[in-house]
Parts: C-alpha cells; structure tokens; sequence
C-alpha cells in the first residue's frame, strides 16, 4: 500500500519548514469522509433503536475490545475478564460477580473512560501527565524505570521507533529532541483545544498523526494517541456511547498502521495520505460494530429463551463467559476453578444444564469431554 523508503533519508515531517501547519486534499477527500459520515449516523441510528440494556451491552463489550486491543498493539495482553470487570464497575453494570483487577488494567480502563466520557472537556498538559501515570502505575515500562507523568528527557539518547534484533535494528522514525517537546506540545494543545475549522472526524486524523509524531513521552505514547484520536471522535458523534472500536481495527491492520506513519513521517506536510488511511480505517471499523451487535442479540434472545430457568450463580456466571467469548472449550475442570466449587459440584451443575437442553456434550469423549452451549 505505501512505497518503500529508505531507512538513510534523515528528514522528518516535524524538520520540515512550516510544521505543524500539515495539509491534505480536501476535495480527494470528501467522497470518503461523506461515506464515513454516513456510516457513523447509521451505526448510532442502529443502537438507538436498542432496548437500555442491550445498549450498554454493546458499549461494555465494544469498550472491552477497545482497551484490550490498544494494548495489544504495543505488544501488552491484558486479562479480558479483568477488564470487562473494571469497566462494569466504572459503568454501574451489572455483570455479575467482578472478578479482581490489576492496577495496570485499572489505568488503562481509567484513561479510556476520561478521554470517551468527558469528551467536551479540555485536553491539557496536566490531563495528559494523568493519562501517563495511569498507564505505568509502578514508574515502569517492562523492567526499565521510565519518567511518568512528564515529559521525556531523552537521557538514554534520542528517542527512536526501532524494530529487529539487537545489532541489526531498523529505525524507522526519531522523534523530535527533547528540548523541542514542551514547546511542540504547548502547539498541539492549543490547536486541539481551538475551535473547530474541520469536521471533526479530520480532527482525528491530525490529532493522532501530530501526536505520536511528537512522542512526548518515554513510553506509552501510541495508546494516548488512540484515545485522543477516540476522543475528538467521540466529540464527532457527541455522545460518549461507543459502539465501535478504532483500536480493534488498528490491531487487525497493524503493518499498515504502522507503514502509514512510517511514510508519512518522512513525507512533507502534504498528509493526505494518511487521512485516507485512517478514513479507510474508520469505516472498517464501524462495519465492525455489526458483529459487536450480532453477539450482543444473540445474548439477548439466550437470556429470554431461558428467562424461566431456575439456575445457581455458578451457571449463570459461565454461561454469561460463554457467551461473552470463552477460550477454548468448556470442561468440568475448567468450570470448577472459573467457579472455585469442587470437581463434583461442576459436574452436577454441567448435568442439570445438559437436562434442560441449555449444554451439550461436544464430540471428543473421555478425558477431552467438553461442552457448548445450545443457542435458541
């Protein structure tokens, strides 16, 4: 999709004269953009005609995939029930029994909410110190102690977005220096926070470019690009609801995410390029949402299939993880630890939902016996 260049090409977009002053085509453009727009008014259209219930269904689960995958760009796998749990908890929802979360899943799932939830509120150096501390709880990235909630200093030499072994490294981008950060950032804010003089959903586009472009930070820079560019979209759409998930949708297009900044980084300030790749991006995103939706009905219509289901806790809590997504299949063992009962009280719990036809035995026997669910 993008050109190859070579690694010894020295300038960047942030040397060029007239940064940050970026443009694009806005004429190549409008087709797109009117496409994207449409597809957004649709979506929301869609998820207004839910039922309360279902609604927040689908922000908890779109919300979940959102953290989950921003992370899972940068290489970080978080736990999906931790981060469902801490969402439900911020949310007020009722998702049953909540299991224990780790403080680096509680920031995370903090940063989210704020840049989704107090979407009209300013973007400020303070705000952004905040985001940062959230990410790294401990002062660490890994097993290196990085600056958290400041500015990085580029004490260990200039700050690089390197990939391969050690002793063959690519770099494919070096970030302003340090000493131009302050002032680059002071920029950035001020227009983020000017009012609009583009549609928002371009807004984005720049937000996300010119932020991680600048890398103001030692780590973690990618994720707050994600949720400011989540940010200036949920103001786009002004409502906190999110249906669809741009991080989901970076994951799945990885190398492109990354060839795209990659080219424009050492491109000129004509960026429409990337504009049509993160509009490209967007609509696939939103197509997206449909399964979110799908799932979330098919939850639905097994809860009102099975309304009058006398059943314990324990079922309710794997039947719900069941169709939330369980990985792998479904065994007594595994049932027993998920509801920490012993081996026999799996077994009649699994027996009693065999009975009312709500399980099945999966094919393989013996030891590998597993179970599915029967869907109405």
């Amino acid at each position: 999709m993008f050109s190859a260049i070579g690694a010894d090409i020295m300038t960047y977009i942030w040397e060029q004269p007239g940064w940050p002053n970026l443009h694009w085509d806005a004429a190549r453009l409008s087709l797109q953009l009117a496409d994207v727009r449409h597809r957004q008014g649709v979506l929301l259209g869609r998820m207004q005609a839910l039922g309360f219930e279902l609604r927040e269904e689908a922000v908890l689960r779109t919300l979940t995939q959102d953290v989950l995958k921003t992370s899972e760009i940068e290489g970080e796998r978080l736990d999906a029930e931790q981060v469902r749990s801490s969402l439900a908890r911020r949310l007020g929802l009722d998702a049953g029994a909540l299991a224990p979360v780790d403080r680096n899943v509680e920031g995370i799932v903090e940063v989210m909410l704020d840049a989704t939830r107090n979407y009209d509120a300013e973007v400020t150096e303070e705000r952004l110190f905040d985001w940062h501390a959230g990410l790294f709880p401990t002062g660490r990235s890994g097993m290196s102690r990085i600056r958290v909630g400041a500015w990085r200093d580029d004490a260990g030499g200039p700050m690089q977005v390197v990939s391969g072994p050690v002793g063959r490294e690519r770099v494919h981008y070096i970030a302003p220096p340090e000493a131009r950060v302050p002032t680059d950032m002071a920029a950035f804010l001020g227009w983020f926070n000017a009012p609009l003089d583009t549609d928002p959903v371009l807004k984005a586009a720049v937000a996300h470019l010119r932020f991680v472009t600048i890398h103001p930070f030692d780590d973690g820079n990618g994720r707050i690009a994600r949720a400011i560019a989540d940010l200036a979209l949920t103001r786009s759409e002004q409502s906190p609801q999110r249906f669809y998930s741009m991080s989901a949708q970076i994951r799945a297009e990885r190398a492109d995410y990354y060839d795209a900044l990659e080219f424009t980084q050492k491109g000129d300030l004509d960026v429409t390029t990337w504009m049509e790749w993160f509009l490209g991006c967007l609509g696939r995103a939103i197509d997206g949402a449909g399964d979110v939706l799908s799932v979330v009905l098919v939850k639905a219509d097994f809860w009102k299939a099975h309304a009058q289901a006398s059943l314990n806790e324990r079922q309710i809590k794997v039947l719900n993880r069941m169709l939330d997504g369980f990985e792998g299949k479904l065994t007594s063992s595994k049932w027993a630890k998920l509801t920490k009962c012993s081996q026999d009280t799996a077994g009649r719990d699994i027996a009693a939902l065999i009975e009312r036809g709500i399980l099945r035995r999966g094919e393989a026997g013996g030891r590998s016996t597993s179970y599915e669910l029967v869907l109405p």
